[in-house]
C-alpha cells in the first residue's frame, strides 16, 4: 500500500470516530500545554530578573564581608546572620584614591517598622553614603536625594520607594516633608524614588527606606562596620583590572598576605549574571521536566485507547487481510494514526499554551505592573512538536503490530 493511501485510510478512520479522536488527544494536549506554559514562564522569569540586575549598572562591583565561595556569589555575611567587621571606613578611603574607580559606596541594612499616622509596613531600611545614588543608578521620581552634608551631620532625612509611599500616604498626597518612623526614630522624606524593582541581594526597592548611613549606623544598629561596598569601575579601565585593585588595597588594609585567608568577596555583575542564569536555566528545565509527566501518561492514554481501537475493528483488520493487505501496510496504518492524534494534540497544545503565556503576560503587566517579560521560546515549539510526534510512534507501535499480527482467518470469525 502507499504511503498516501495509508494516510488517506487513517484520517478517515480518526474522522469516524471524532469524539473518540478528541479525548485521546487530550492527555497529549494538556502535556504540550504545560511544557509551553512553564518553560515560557520560565525564560520570563529569567528574563525579568537578569535585566533588573543589568539595570544597576554594568560598571558596578560589589564587595561584601566573608570569604569566598569558590567564585560563587553569595549574599551579605549579615543577611545569613554572621557578623564580619572586616569592611570599614579605611577601605572607602584607600578605594576612592585607586585612579580606576569612579566612586565607591558604602551601605548597612537593615528592617524596620515605617509608621506614619495609623498606617505602618515593614520595611528594608538602608543606610547609604551619599553617593550611592549615583552608583546605584537610583533616579528620584519625587522630590531630591539627601546630600553629602546630610550624611557628615547624622540628619534624620530619607529617600523612600514609590509603594511605600503609596501604602503610607495613598495615592494623592505629597509625602515630601512629611515624617515617618522607623524604629521610633523620626526621619523628614526628602524624596521618593521614580520606580521599584529588585535591588542586590533581592531588596524591593519599591518598599524600601533610604537614610544616611551615620544614622543608621550609630542609632539603628548600633555599628561601626559596613554590610557592603559598592565600586563603580572607571570605563576607561578593564572590569578585571579593577576587580584586581580592590583586591590588592583590602588585603593591604587587612593585613592580608595569604589569598586563602581573604575576609573578603568581591563580584562583578557578570558572576552574578553568570551564576542566576544558571539557577534560573536549572528551574526552568525542572519545571518543564515535570510537566512532561504528563506527556507520559497522555501516551499511555493513546496507547490503551489505540489497543481498544484494535480490538473493536478486527474484522476490518481481517477483511483487508483477505484481499491482499500485508503486515506492513496494517501496522503503517494504526501507527499513521497514532503519530496524527499525537501531532494534533502537539499542535493544539502548542496553541492553547502560546494563549495562557499571553494571558500572564497581560494580567501581570496590566494589573500587577511588575515589568514582566513576554517570552514564548521557540525551544519549547520544537520540543513539543518533537515529543508528540515521538510519543505517537513509541506508543503507537505495540497496538499497530498487534493488529498487524492478527490471523485473516480468526478476525472474520471475530464477532
Amino acid at each position: 500500500m502507499l504511503f498516501k493511501d495509508a494516510f488517506k485510510t487513517a484520517t478517515r478512520s480518526l474522522t469516524h470516530g471524532k469524539m473518540r479522536s478528541i479525548l485521546t488527544m487530550l492527555g497529549i494536549v494538556i502535556g504540550i500545554a504545560s511544557v509551553i506554559v512553564l518553560m515560557s514562564i520560565g525564560q520570563s522569569a529569567q528574563n525579568l530578573i537578569l535585566g533588573q540586575v543589568q539595570s544597576i549598572g554594568s560598571n558596578l562591583i560589589i564587595v561584601v564581608p566573608g570569604a569566598p565561595s569558590n567564585g560563587k556569589f553569595s549574599p551579605p555575611a549579615s543577611a545569613q546572620g554572621i557578623v564580619i567587621t572586616s569592611l570599614q571606613q579605611r577601605d572607602i578611603d584607600s578605594l576612592q584614591r585607586e585612579p580606576s574607580i569612579s566612586a565607591a559606596a558604602s551601605l548597612v541594612s537593615g528592617q524596620a517598622e515605617a509608621v506614619y499616622g495609623n498606617n505602618n509596613k515593614t520595611v528594608s531600611f538602608q543606610g547609604v553614603s551619599s553617593n550611592m545614588f549615583s552608583v546605584r543608578n537610583l533616579t528620584i521620581g519625587n522630590g531630591l536625594i539627601f546630600t553629602k552634608g546630610d550624611v557628615d551631620s547624622a540628619n534624620h532625612v530619607t529617600v523612600i520607594g514609590p509603594d511605600l509611599a503609596t501604602t503610607l500616604f495613598g495615592p494623592y498626597v505629597d509625602p515630601i516633608n512629611k515624617t515617618i518612623r522607623l524604629k521610633n526614630i523620626s526621619f523628614r522624606i526628602v524624596g521618593v524614588l521614580s520606580k521599584g524593582g529588585t535591588g542586590p541581594f533581592g531588596v524591593d526597592q519599591g518598599n524600601v527606606a533610604i537614610i544616611p548611613i551615620t544614622v543608621a549606623q550609630k542609632e539603628l544598629l548600633g555599628i561601626s562596620y559596613f554590610n557592603t561596598i559598592l565600586v563603580q569601575a572607571n570605563q576607561s579601565y578593564d572590569i578585571n583590572f579593577v576587580k584586581s585593585r580592590i583586591t590588592f588595597a583590602l588585603r593591604q588594609n587587612h593585613g592580608i598576605t595569604d589569598p586563602n585567608k581573604d575576609d573578603f568577596n568581591i563580584q562583578t555583575q557578570a558572576d552574578i549574571l553568570s551564576l542566576l542564569g544558571n539557577i534560573t536555566s536549572i528551574l526552568t528545565l525542572f519545571l518543564a521536566a515535570i510537566a512532561s509527566i504528563s506527556l507520559i501518561v497522555g501516551g499511555i492514554g493513546i496507547m490503551n485507547i489505540m489497543l481498544v481501537a484494535v480490538t473493536e475493528r478486527t474484522r476490518e483488520i481481517g477483511l483487508r487481510k483477505a484481499v491482499g493487505a500485508t503486515n506492513n501496510d496494517i501496522l503503517q496504518q494504526f501507527l499513521i494514526e497514532s503519530v496524527l492524534l499525537t501531532s494534533a494534540g502537539g499542535a493544539i497544545g502548542i496553541a492553547i499554551g502560546a494563549g495562557i503565556v499571553g494571558l500572564v503576560y497581560f494580567v501581570l503587566s496590566t494589573f500587577f505592573s511588575i515589568g514582566w517579560v513576554f517570552a514564548f521560546p521557540i525551544s519549547a515549539v520544537i520540543l513539543g512538536l518533537a515529543v508528540s510526534s515521538v510519543a505517537g510512534i513509541i506508543f503507537g507501535i505495540y497496538p499497530a503490530r498487534q493488529a498487524s499480527l492478527k490471523s485473516p482467518i480468526e478476525a472474520l470469525r471475530y464477532e
